[in-house]
C-alpha cells in the first residue's frame, strides 16, 4: 500500500456508506429479514478474489457491515495494496448473519470498484517506477465516490492532484480564452488567491509556456503535446532559475506513459487508472459450519 493512502476519517466516510446502504435496502432485506424473522444467528463469510489484483476498499467493506452491526469482526488477510491471486481468500468476517447478507452487495461493490482502480493504476506505476517522475489522478470520478476513488488511486501507487476546485488554481484553456491570454489570467488571480494557494497553467505550444514562465506559474502542464516538443518545453522551463514544476497531461497510456516520463517532467496526469478500468471480480461465501443461533 502507498504510504501516502488513507481513508477519509469516518465523519465523512459515515454518511456516504449510510447514503448507499439505503439505496439498496429500501424498505427492509425482504429475502434476509424473512429467512431470518429477527432470529439473532451469528455467521462467518470468506471473500475470495476470483482474479488477480491489488486489493483495496477492505477498511471500507468492514464499515459498511459494522454500520449495521457493530459486532461484526474482520479479518484481512491481505493488507490494501497487496497483491492477490485467483482463489485466495482476502479477508474474514464474523458475525451477525443478517448484517452480512444485508451489507453484502455494497461492501462487495465499493472493494471490486476499488480494487479494480487500485491494479489498473500499479500498471500505470510500474511502467515508470525507476524513473522521477510521478503518476497523478485527475478530477474525472464518478459523483459522490469521488474520495474513495481517489484513495484507491493512491493505494495503487499514484498521488492525487486536486480533490476539489478549491485545492489550487488551474488556469486551463477556457479560462486563458475568457481572461484574455495567460498573462492576464495569471495576474488577476495572483491578486485573490489565499496564500498558500499555487498556481497551475496548461499550455499546448512553446509560446504559452514561454507565457506561463514570464507569468511566474507554479506549475505548468504540457497539455497533449508531442514528445519531441515536449522534451523542448522541458529545456526551457529547466533553465529558468525558479523552480517550476512540470505535468505532463493528455492521452496518457500505458504504451506511451515511459517515454512521457523520460523528457524529465515532474508529474503525469491522467484519468484512465479510474475511468478505464474494470472492477476486480470479488465473492462473498458464507461458511455455513460456523451459523448459529448465539446471541
Amino acid at each position: 500500500m502507498s504510504a501516502i493512502a488513507a481513508l477519509p476519517p469516518l465523519l465523512v466516510l459515515d454518511p456516504l456508506l449510510q447514503q448507499w446502504l439505503l439505496e439498496d435496502i429500501g424498505r427492509g432485506d425482504r429475502t434476509t429479514q424473512g429467512l431470518l424473522a429477527g432470529a439473532a444467528r451469528l455467521g462467518k463469510a470468506n471473500w475470495i478474489a476470483k482474479e488477480d489484483g491489488v486489493v483495496a476498499g477492505l477498511p471500507v467493506a468492514a464499515r459498511v457491515f459494522r454500520l449495521l452491526s457493530e459486532e461484526v469482526s474482520f479479518a484481512p488477510t491481505l493488507d490494501e495494496g497487496e497483491r492477490c491471486q485467483t482463489g485466495q481468500t482476502i479477508a474474514r468476517f464474523h458475525g451477525s448473519l443478517d448484517a452480512l447478507l444485508i451489507g453484502e452487495r455494497v461492501a462487495l461493490n465499493l472493494a471490486m470498484r476499488l480494487s479494480g482502480i487500485a491494479t489498473f493504476t500499479h500498471r500505470y506505476v510500474e511502467k515508470i517506477a525507476d524513473l522521477p517522475a510521478q503518476l497523478v489522478d485527475t478530477r474525472k470520478t464518478t459523483p459522490g465516490l469521488r474520495l474513495l476513488e481517489k484513495y484507491a488511486s493512491q493505494v495503487g501507487g499514484a498521488i492525487n492532484h486536486r480533490m476539489g476546485l478549491d485545492d489550487a488554481v488551474m488556469i486551463k484553456d477556457n479560462h486563458i480564452a475568457a481572461a484574455g491570454g495567460i498573462a492576464a489570467a495569471v495576474s488577476r488571480l495572483r491578486e485573490q488567491i489565499p496564500y498558500p494557494l499555487s498556481i497551475e497553467v496548461e499550455t499546448t505550444t512553446i509560446t504559452e509556456v514561454e507565457a506561463a514562465i514570464a507569468s511566474a506559474a507554479d506549475i505548468i502542464m504540457l497539455d497533449n503535446m508531442p514528445v519531441e516538443l515536449m522534451h523542448k518545453a522541458v529545456q526551457l522551463i529547466r533553465q529558468h532559475p525558479a523552480r517550476i514544476k512540470i505535468e505532463a497531461s493528455g492521452n496518457i497510456t500505458l504504451e506511451t506513459i515511459r517515454a512521457v516520463a523520460e523528457t524529465g517532467v515532474d508529474f503525469i496526469s491522467t484519468s484512465a487508472p479510474i475511468t478505464r478500468s474494470t472492477w476486480l471480480d470479488l465473492s462473498m461465501n458464507l461458511d455455513t459450519s460456523v451459523v448459529d443461533s448465539s446471541a
